[in-house]
C-alpha cells in the first residue's frame, strides 16, 4: 500500500505544501482559478508514491554515475543519472547529487500537462523547477549562507531568458560538500541540471589541504551516504583575503567551464562574505525579499 503524503495549502491561500519523509516541496502556480486546481490535484497525484519510486532504485541512485549508460528504470532515476552524465567522466559523482532538482522538475512537469499556467514553481528545499509564460517574471535570491536566512542580492529571470533551474549547493546545505563554498547558486536550463552543476561548482570552491578546514569521512557522519569514505567539510576556520580569492576563483573555473559547455546559465559563488557572479550581467540589489524568492 502506497504511503500517502501530507498535502495543505499553506496559510496564504496561494501556496501548496507536499512533504514526504525527506521530500518536502512548496509550489505555487497562477493561472485561472480552475487552472490552478487542476495543476495542483495533478502535483498531488504524481507526488504520492514517488518517494517509494525513488527508494525502490536507492542502491544504484548511490553509486557513481557511469558516464555512457544508465542502468536505472524510473523516470525521476533516469532523469537523474541524465543530469549528472555529463560530470561523471572528470569527476566522482552519483544520480543522488540531481535528486531535489529532478523531483521538483517531475512534480512541474505534472502540473503543466494537466493545466495551461501563467507561471509555476515547484521549490525543493530552495532547488526549483520553474515555469515562466510570456511576460513573467521571476526572482531569485542569492543565499549568503544555507542554514541561516540572509539574502545578499538577487538574480531576475525572465521569460525570455533560457534558464528554468535553479538550484543552492555548499557545505551548510542538506547534503555534505567536498568543498568550503558557503553557498554556490546556479541558474541552468533544467532543475536538474542546476543542482548537479551546483554540486560540482561548489566542491571545486575548496582549499585542499589546509590546516583550517576540518574534514571527516561522509560515512563516519552518515552510513549510508553516497559519498561512502570521502572527506566532506564539517568546518572552516579563518582564511586571509588571498585564501578566499583562491578558493573563489578554483569556483569560478570550473563555473565557466560548464557555462562554457552549455551546462548551466549562471552562477553566484559565495564564500565568508565574498561573492563570485560568473554567466549574468542580470544581478540586481534589493533591500526587501518578494514572496517568490528562492529560500533555501
Amino acid at each position: 500500500m502506497t504511503r500517502q503524503p501530507q498535502i495543505a495549502l499553506l496559510a496564504d491561500g496561494r501556496r501548496l505544501h507536499l512533504q514526504d519523509g525527506p521530500i518536502d516541496l512548496i509550489l505555487e502556480a497562477k493561472g485561472r482559478e480552475a487552472d490552478v486546481r487542476a495543476a495542483y490535484a495533478a502535483a498531488a497525484r504524481r507526488f504520492t508514491g514517488l518517494l517509494d519510486e525513488l527508494c525502490a532504485e536507492l542502491p544504484g541512485l548511490r553509486k557513481a554515475a557511469d558516464p555512457v549508460h544508465c542502468p536505472l528504470q524510473g523516470v525521476v532515476a533516469r532523469r537523474m543519472h541524465a543530469a549528472v552524465k555529463p560530470f561523471a567522466a572528470d569527476c566522482f559523482i552519483t544520480p543522488m547529487a540531481a535528486v531535489a532538482g529532478s523531483v521538483a522538475e517531475e512534480v512541474l512537469g505534472a502540473m503543466l500537462a494537466a493545466a495551461p499556467l501563467d507561471r509555476a514553481y515547484v521549490n525543493n528545499g530552495g532547488d526549483i523547477a520553474l515555469h515562466l509564460g510570456r511576460g513573467e517574471r521571476f526572482t531569485v535570491a542569492l543565499m549568503d549562507r544555507l542554514d541561516r536566512y540572509g539574502v545578499m542580492q538577487t538574480m531576475v529571470i525572465d521569460a525570455r531568458d533560457p534558464a528554468r533551474g535553479i538550484a543552492t549547493s555548499g557545505r551548510h546545505g542538506r547534503s555534505f560538500s567536498l568543498g568550503i563554498a558557503d553557498a554556490v547558486t546556479v541558474l541552468a536550463r533544467t532543475a536538474s541540471q542546476a543542482d548537479a552543476a551546483a554540486t560540482i561548482i561548489a566542491n571545486a570552491v575548496d582549499l585542499p589541504g589546509h590546516p583550517a578546514v576540518l574534514r571527516c569521512a561522509a560515512d563516519s557522519l552518515q552510513p549510508d551516504s553516497d559519498l561512502g569514505p570521502r572527506l566532506v567539510t564539517r568546518e572552516v576556520g579563518a582564511l586571509s583575503p588571498a585564501e578566499i580569492a583562491a578558493a573563489l576563483d578554483g569556483g569560478a573555473v570550473c563555473a565557466r567551464h560548464w557555462l562554457g559547455a552549455g551546462l548551466i546559465e549562471a552562477a553566484a559563488l559565495r564564500l565568508s562574505g565574498e561573492t563570485i557572479i560568473v554567466g549574468t550581467k542580470d544581478v540586481q540589489r534589493h533591500s526587501n525579499v518578494l514572496h517568490e524568492l528562492a529560500v533555501a
